[in-house]
Formats: structure tokens, sequence, C-alpha cells
């Protein structure tokens, strides 16, 4: 039985801000608000003010080997890398299931990159058994390096005791609710929320399509896992679809993260929904994934709320695509 990740234990400063509400779940430790959500999210699509994620576990790989090491692991292509320059990344089972997805920034000298809070333990024990005889090394910085995120998808890498300085220069603040309305809107897929132990990339959009989150480059060499991914994105067809809904606000709640979608005109359910949030513009929405052969068009129910649907990864050929609002 898989083990369910723990929160990163680290309590942020920031909740110490006026108005400053902790979340919950794996997000603890950083402000879900800071009083006012539908502010904040209109803070963020103005293009200011920044997000609190030092409850997201940080690692960091150095050594000679480090970029062609990861290169021939990943999903991403990592030969060459230039300093400064952020990317996504996935490590897939042999059959092509996500098993560990991370985003990080090399600086010349070491990749420092932070994934799901809990996951990192799970994500270092695998790279220390495919270390061999490269010359990488591999920890965790969880205590030392915090996260943070800022419009237009910059992350920020802050050391840890640094936060409360930061958030003078980069303020306003604004809580994780805020920064998960906007994800869930552009269809960017959390892992171990959105996805299950079943996901490949091409059912959720992770692949090279001109997104800032794209983890899969389709033009590198052999990784574990390619073949699924290559025969997907030839043959189109991918098993499942992730999918907006948008949600029935006559009710005051969100449902469940893994709560069935099923059709409104009964029957079996056809997918599960990952995130949910209140958006500033749209109402409740959420990310689900639903089986390829559910028409765009069929009326759905979730937790009891009539949804309707928006494509954002094509059915057919499993890219991510969003129209412009």
């Amino acid at each position: 039985m898989t083990t369910a990740p723990q929160p990163n234990p680290y309590q942020s400063p920031l909740l110490s801000l006026p108005g400053a509400v902790a979340g919950d779940g794996i997000d603890a430790g950083v402000a879900a608000h800071y009083g006012s959500l539908y502010g904040e999210q209109r803070t963020l699509a103005a293009g200011e003010g920044f997000v609190d994620l030092s409850h997201r576990d940080v690692l960091r790989v150095a050594g000679p080997d480090r970029l062609t090491w990861l290169h021939s692991l990943t999903t991403q292509f990592f030969e060459g890398l230039e300093p400064g320059r952020w990317v996504s990344a996935l490590i897939l089972s042999p059959q092509g299931h996500i098993e560990h997805a991370f985003t990080g920034v090399d600086d010349g000298e070491a990749f420092t990159a932070h994934t799901e809070p809990g996951r990192a333990a799970a994500l270092i024990g695998f790279l220390e058994r495919m270390k061999f005889m490269t010359r990488v090394e591999i920890s965790d910085v969880s205590d030392q390096v915090a996260v943070a995120w800022r419009p237009a998808g910059k992350y920020d890498l802050v050391p840890r005791e640094q936060l409360a300085t930061y958030a003078d220069a980069a303020g306003p603040a604004a809580g994780l609710w805020a920064f998960e309305a906007l994800r869930i809107e552009r269809g960017e897929p959390r892992f171990g929320i959105d996805t299950d132990d079943r996901t490949i990339p091409n059912e959720v959009g992770w692949l090279e399509t001109g997104q800032p989150w794209a983890a899969v480059h389709l033009d590198k060499g052999c990784y574990r896992g390619q073949e699924t991914v290559a025969r997907v994105h030839n043959l189109g067809r991918p098993p499942r679809r992730l999918t907006l809904l948008h949600l029935d606000g006559s009710e005051n709640r969100l449902p469940d993260q893994g709560a069935d979608v099923v059709p409104a005109s009964g029957g079996r359910a056809v997918g599960f929904v990952g995130s949910s949030a209140r958006h500033h513009e749209l109402g409740p929405i959420a990310l689900g994934l639903l089986k390829r052969n559910v028409a765009t068009d069929t009326p759905l129910v979730v937790a009891g709320m009539p949804a309707s649907q928006e494509v954002i990864v094509d059915p057919e050929i499993g890219l991510h695509f969003r129209p412009a609002r």
C-alpha cells in the first residue's frame, strides 16, 4: 500500500501577516488566504503580488553529470540546459504512468527543484537508486530553501530565513486559494491531486505544447515510459482527458478531491474530480479526469451538483489547448 505523503513540517513566517488563515491537509503551513479571496485573485491576474509556496518540498542535484543524468531519466530535455531557465519534468513507470513530477532551475553548479509537499523523500529515494557510477549528489534542502510564485508563471527560490524580507519586497501577498483558482482556470494539473496512479502525461496536457508547465519533450532520446507516451501521441486517443468543469453555483460547497463524476442521465462514474476552487469570474470550477469517450457536451453531476465541460485536453490527440477568453 502506498504511504500518503506527509506535509512539509515548516510553518511559514508569513502566517503572521494580517488576515492570514492557514491552509489544511498537505497545504498546511502556508496561508490559504489573507482575508480577500477574490481580491487576491484579481491582484494576481493583474500581474501583481506573490504566493507563498514554502510548504513545497525542495531538493538539489549537484555534480558534473547532473544534466545528462536527468536527461536520461526524465521526460524533459536537460542536456545543455542554460542556467536560469526553469523547466518541469516527470519520471514515469515503464508503462508510462506518472510517478514523480518536479519543477526547477539550474544555476551552473546544481539543479534545484521543488515538488509537492511530502513527495521529496520518494523522489530522492528513486534518484539515489539510479545513481550507479554517475557523478551526482542529491540532497533534500526543504529546511533551507522556500518556494514563492509570482504572476506569469515565475517561481522564486528564497532562503527560508529570508521569507519575510522577500514578502516585503514582492508584496502584496496572495493566498493559496487564489493561486489554485487561477491554476485550475488555465488547466494546469497538480500531481497527486488531478492525477492518479494510472495517469499518463498525454491525458493531462503535460506534453510540449507551449504551456509553461509542459514537462514532456517530444524530440529527445529514450527514457523510461517513452514508448507509451510516443505511441499515444502518434496514434491518438488517450484513455482519459483532463477537463475544466463548471459547477453549479447554487450550493455553497465544493466537491471533495476524488469525488466521482457521473452523467446527469445516470449510470456509472466516468471520472473523478481533482482540484476545485471558487474563481472570481467563473464561479465554482474544478478539474476532472474523464474517460475519453465521454462526449464533450455531456451534462455531468459532481457530488450532487450539475456540471458542464470546457475542453482543455483534446480527446483525440491528447494535447493541451486553451482558447483565449
